[in-house]
């Protein structure tokens, strides 16, 4: 039997969204809520198994993602920052899938995110060798971003709220980078989520 190696995506939905003042995961965008259209998005692209780290207002999240085939995992630490449940999302894809070959890490406030670009991270990664491949916006390279497991080490020893920048900063001959103007739209205020609204 040939067992093909596949690409998990770890949702990072897990923050408190301190600055908006309530869960950025429940806003509604186009008739749902942005985690289950985030989740959707990545369940609709090639990778498997889809992941969703949750941790505030853990209960009404997962309500959110109600007949998804996701796997939840609720990080106790969100608290700790981003950092804990990048840890906890690739700590559950390692012990419960045997052969993966990259993991993509995506985040729930890219509205604008879809298939074909998460897909593209994967053919980009598949044409060049290359072991990270990450969206490109607003001039700097961000979330979501395909890692090999060579760097599952690196990303779990970051710390508070670290995200995965600095894998890409130490490691810049293994990244590519895909365009995807429409990821500098994303939602962290009251404000960002106006403009949301009113250009949909």
């Amino acid at each position: 039997m040939v067992v093909t190696e596949t690409i998990g995506l770890i949702l990072l939905a897990a923050g408190g969204s301190t600055r908006l003042g309530r869960p950025k995961q429940l806003l509604d965008y186009q008739g749902q809520p942005l985690l289950r259209r985030a989740a959707e998005t990545a369940l609709a692209s090639q990778c498997q198994p889809v992941i969703v780290v949750l941790g505030a207002e853990a209960e009404a999240c997962a309500a959110a993602l109600a007949g998804l085939p996701v796997r939840v995992v609720v990080n106790a630490d969100w608290r700790e920052g981003l950092a804990s449940s990048i840890r906890a999302g690739l700590n559950t894809l390692i012990k419960e899938n045997s052969f993966i070959a990259a993991a993509i890490l995506s985040v729930a406030d890219q509205p604008h995110l879809t298939a074909p670009l998460l897909d593209s991270l994967i053919e980009r990664q598949r044409d060049t060798g290359k072991k990270i491949i990450a969206a490109q916006y607003a001039g700097v390279a961000g979330p979501p971003a395909l890692f090999d497991t060579r760097f599952f080490p690196q990303l779990q020893t970051l710390a508070g709220d670290e995200g995965a920048r600095r894998v890409l900063l130490e490691n810049p001959a293994e990244v590519v980078l895909v365009p995807f103007p429409a990821g500098s739209l994303d939602v962290d205020t009251p404000e960002d989520y106006q403009n949301l609204r009113q250009k949909s």
